[in-house]
C-alpha cells in the first residue's frame, strides 16, 4: 500500500534544488534519489519545521 506524502512537491521540489539534485529529479525522477539524499532532504525539511515554529 503506497504512503501518502507529507512534504508538498513544491516543498520538495526547492529542497532538491538547494541540495543539488533538482536536475536528476527532472530527469530521472524521485526513484532516482539515493537513500542518503532522501535521508538528509527529510532532515532539511525538519529543520525548516523547526524554525518556523521557533520563529511563531
Amino acid at each position: 500500500m503506497a504512503r501518502k506524502g507529507m512534504m508538498s512537491e513544491t516543498l520538495k521540489q526547492a529542497i532538491a534544488r538547494e541540495m543539488g539534485v533538482h536536475e536528476q529529479v527532472a530527469a530521472e525522477g524521485w526513484g532516482s534519489v539515493s537513500s542518503r539524499d532522501c535521508g538528509r532532504m527529510v532532515q532539511k525539511a525538519i529543520e525548516m519545521a523547526e524554525r518556523a515554529a521557533a520563529s511563531k
